[in-house]
């Protein structure tokens, strides 16, 4: 199925394709914009590849919950999203829904021709449980050397699964992500004690950061867990990786997904960092 919008002009193709994953086969949805006249590109350029991961705390969430969030950052990058339905547990625990993303980053790549994009400039991004994922896929590809990730940007992801660095200073909004929700969601992606410390699973046990792509991480000010993702900010700085961190105020947990700001800070982040090439090489 394909479609089209239009935003500021500039049209945005949407296709739903399905492709094999860890343990069945797994929906994706491209999202491949137009180039805007001002761009400042050649209308050969190759644009930047992104892939996202959409929330819901490891037991909900589909490719319509990560929508807003790929549409702007296709449209403001501009590159080609490639959002990600993968497997849900429990029927599907660590590592399927993780393994899911690894695939989509691999078609994405083998697919790059076709979709104008450049095949190593790629990038990871996610919200919630799919910030979660974004971090591991940034660790697995440096340790496969086989997708060379160039850059990766984590919106209030969960990172933490022993859950020690919550803040009961926060009053967050009714409906909000809770501890216990938290917990169980956790529970069902990582039914196995040992899997509680793996580094791909949880980043902030990791003892070996170096060498993970360039990084951009956004928390939210009304969120129990923001916390954990400005420790790992941290852990990453003095892992001498080059890392951005930036707290929005007023922003919950749940629409940091969409908040304005926060996916402009993204799409700039991306665009720094992920720098396309023209079809002769040229940048």
């Amino acid at each position: 199925m394909a479609g089209h919008i239009v935003a500021d002009s500039v049209p945005v193709e949407v296709e739903d394709v399905t492709i094999e994953g860890h343990a069945k086969r797994i929906p994706l949805r491209v999202y491949a914009p137009g180039l805007r006249p001002d761009a400042g590109r050649p209308a050969a350029a190759l644009r930047p590849i992104v892939v996202y991961l959409h929330g819901g705390g490891f037991l909900h969430g589909n490719l319509d919950a990560g929508d807003a969030a790929a549409r702007a950052i296709a449209l403001a990058t501009p590159a080609v999203v490639v959002s990600v339905g993968y497997s849900l547990p429990p029927a599907y625990p660590f590592p399927a829904p993780l393994e899911d993303g690894y695939l989509a980053c691999r078609w994405a790549r083998e697919h790059a021709r076709r979709l104008r994009a450049d095949a190593d400039c790629l990038g990871v991004a996610g919200h919630d449980a799919g910030g979660n994922l974004a971090a591991g896929i940034g660790a697995m590809a440096r340790d496969r050397k086989e997708i060379p990730v160039r850059a990766q940007a984590l919106l209030a992801p969960l990172l933490d699964p022993s859950l020690t660095r919550v803040s009961h200073l926060i009053e967050c909004p009714s409906g909000e992500l809770s501890v216990t929700a938290c917990a169980h969601g956790y529970r069902a992606y990582l039914p196995g004690f040992r899997q509680l410390l793996h580094p791909y699973a949880a980043p902030l046990e990791s003892r070996r950061l170096a060498g993970l792509p360039p990084t951009l991480i956004i928390s939210a000010a009304l969120d129990l867990l923001h916390l954990e993702a400005e420790a790992y900010a941290g852990a990453l700085i003095a892992a001498g990786v080059p890392t951005q961190m930036l707290r929005i105020p007023d922003v919950s947990h749940a629409a940091l997904a969409a908040n304005a700001q926060a996916l402009a800070e993204v799409s700039a982040f991306f665009a720094k960092q992920l720098s396309p090439r023209t079809k002769g090489g040229k940048t």
